[in-house]
């Protein structure tokens, strides 16, 4: 059995409405569906981080055809320079792209011998995964969104408890009005009650003054993490002596928190990483240095997917996950998307990521980037033609 053919399909991941987080507005995140084909006509799917992965591993598809599917590491070798954690050398373009090739291979390693990945990466530790449901201020679209004001918000968190049974929440805290932002928590709080767990991510938008002066308040509302507090790890170390909120943030540099004593928490996803084999070293990596993981958000179905899988086999994400699912509409899987119910999402049945391929969802979500091309997450509503500049508070 050889890899017959690679393809690779751009597509678009919309969102129901357009949010709005510390530099722009986002209305849709651009994910790469990724197709390993065997001579046996057996097909491995996976995602990469972003449409640019399409040309990345279409460039790559000759040199992989002929080769054993099931010899990951020695793919690997024909694509990923070596070390592709070393921050001075590491092309993450290239390690996302090799990412969602390798989620492939293991979704084929699942299919040929009849076993979910979870139980190939080592054995499945839990079946039912948590995750947060989001919250941020909103632009209207077609009847949809709109949430303008800090009662909106509120009310939207309130009826998602009510429709799924969300208590686990996390959003964008950046408002230039420091006060607005502690408005905002507590009525949160108030509304959601004190066993709500309420996380909040704030882009690096604010200094450590104004992180400081936020921090107490923050605190005193029970918040469960704070993601990106301040533009640095520099600022962030300093902010941990004036607070016990744990922090989270996206660099992957472990020994620079473990140097730092910050952040508490790194987030980060699958492909990103580099594909499951590297994921699960990366994880091990961070429950050795004393630091939680967990997934970010903007995936269609087969990421959603591979972060199941991350986290039924890794005992260490304990975590939820963030999660924009019930904010997507539109999917590339038949099963999506994804539903979180009481916080959790089960861990699909059936073997390889047990998600299928709908090819005409596939090709709505391909053509619809086509037409509306790449979005820009950094313009302004306000200021059309120009990128918003958040003040640093």
């Amino acid at each position: 059995m050889k890899i017959a053919s690679i393809r690779a399909t751009p597509i678009l991941v919309p969102l129901e409405a357009p949010y709005l987080w510390s530099y722009g507005v986002l209305d849709a995140f651009t994910k790469c569906v990724v197709e390993v084909e065997t001579s046996d006509g057996v097909v491995g799917i996976g995602e990469a981080p972003s449409h640019s992965a399409a040309a990345v591993i279409e460039a790559w598809a000759e040199t992989l055809v002929g080769l054993d599917p099931l010899d990951i590491a020695g793919i690997e070798r024909k694509v990923l320079p070596w070390m592709p954690a070393a921050h001075s050398v590491t092309d993450y373009g290239r390690r996302g792209a090799w990412g969602g090739i390798e989620i492939a291979l293991w979704d084929l390693r699942g299919k040929l011998w009849g076993q979910p990945v979870a139980n190939l990466l080592g054995g499945i530790h839990r079946r039912e995964i948590p995750f947060t449901d989001y919250f941020s201020y909103r632009l209207p679209q077609d009847g949809k969104g709109g949430e303008a004001t800090v009662s909106a918000i509120v009310d939207y968190c309130l009826s998602l408890r009510e429709a799924h049974g969300t208590t686990f929440f996390e959003g964008k805290v950046s408002n230039p009005d420091l006060r607005a932002n502690i408005t905002l928590m507590q009525a949160l709080r108030d509304a959601l009650g004190p066993d709500a767990m309420l996380r909040i991510d704030s882009n690096q938008a604010f200094s450590l003054p104004s992180a400081a002066y936020l921090a107490p308040a923050f605190e005193e509302i029970g918040t469960r993490n704070w993601e990106d507090p301040t533009p640095d790890w520099t600022a962030m170390k300093r902010l941990r002596e004036r607070t016990t909120i744990p922090f989270s943030g996206h660099n992957t540099d472990i020994a620079k928190a473990v140097e730092y004593g910050v952040p508490d928490a790194i987030v980060s996803d699958v492909a990103g990483l580099g594909g499951f084999s590297a994921a699960m070293r990366f994880v091990s990596a961070c429950q050795g240095a004393g630091i939680d993981f967990w997934c970010y958000s903007g995936d269609s179905g087969l990421g959603t997917a591979a972060y199941l899988h991350l986290c039924a086999a890794h005992p260490h994400i304990r975590e939820p996950n963030q999660s924009l699912l019930r904010q997507q509409p539109h999917d590339v899987i038949a099963e999506g998307p994804f539903s979180p119910k009481n916080n959790f999402l089960s861990l699909p049945d059936g073997s390889g990521l047990g998600v299928t391929l709908d090819r005409d969802r596939l090709r709505f979500c391909s053509d619809m980037l086509k037409e509306k091309g790449v979005p820009n997450k950094y313009y302004d509503p306000d200021a059309p033609g120009q990128m918003r500049r958040m003040p640093l508070c």
